[in-house]
């Protein structure tokens, strides 16, 4: 699988760096702050918020705007909720949904079966339990989940026991409590 670092990375509007191994078949959970900060921490990673200082790599590759495109390809981003907009027009920055975007609900070639079944052991229901379920059937290296719902804690522990590298921004106690290393932001 993967292996995500950051060494001594700020972005704008912190005022500390911040430095984490994301080791695969490892939960990371970043929490402090708000929900909006541990946010722009996962949009880092996915080299979507401009870095001051620092550098962010997988598997020792940095994430820069040479390989930033390639680099996607082995992460998928769980949003805590998608846009009302739907599909996205092209920016000058990628948005969030071109890394989860809705046509990777459309276009997955699974069935409606699998699907349902993999919802099913997230834990959740709903739209919640849909996009999680979608990114694991990505079967990305990374996992990359803002704000999952308490209830998904033991799936998402699942998946890096799988040897996922999951990382997860969260308050939730329920999701703190089974991560392998909490990181104060």
């Amino acid at each position: 699988m993967a292996m995500l670092e950051l060494n001594e990375v700020l972005i704008a509007g912190e005022q500390q760096t911040l430095s984490l191994m994301a080791d695969e078949g490892r939960l990371t959970c970043l929490t402090g702050g708000t929900a909006t900060r541990r946010r722009r921490w996962l949009y880092a990673m996915m080299g979507m918020e401009p870095l001051r200082v620092g550098y962010i790599t997988i598997d020792g590759e940095p994430i820069t705007t040479d390989t930033v495109r390639e680099l996607r390809r082995l992460m998928v981003f769980v949003p805590e909720q998608l846009s009302d907009v739907g599909m996205v027009q092209r920016c000058e920055a990628p948005s969030v949904q071109e890394v989860f975007s809705l046509r990777a609900n459309r276009d997955l070639p699974i069935s409606n079966g699998l699907l349902a079944e993999e919802m099913r052991r997230t834990g959740i229901d709903g739209e919640q339990a849909r996009r999680l379920a979608v990114a694991v059937l990505l079967n990305r290296p990374v996992l990359l989940v803002d704000h999952p719902a308490g209830g998904s804690a033991s799936y998402l522990l699942r998946q890096s026991r799988m040897g996922h590298t999951v990382i997860v921004a969260s308050a939730d106690e329920t999701i703190m409590a089974i991560a392998d290393k909490v990181v104060e932001i």
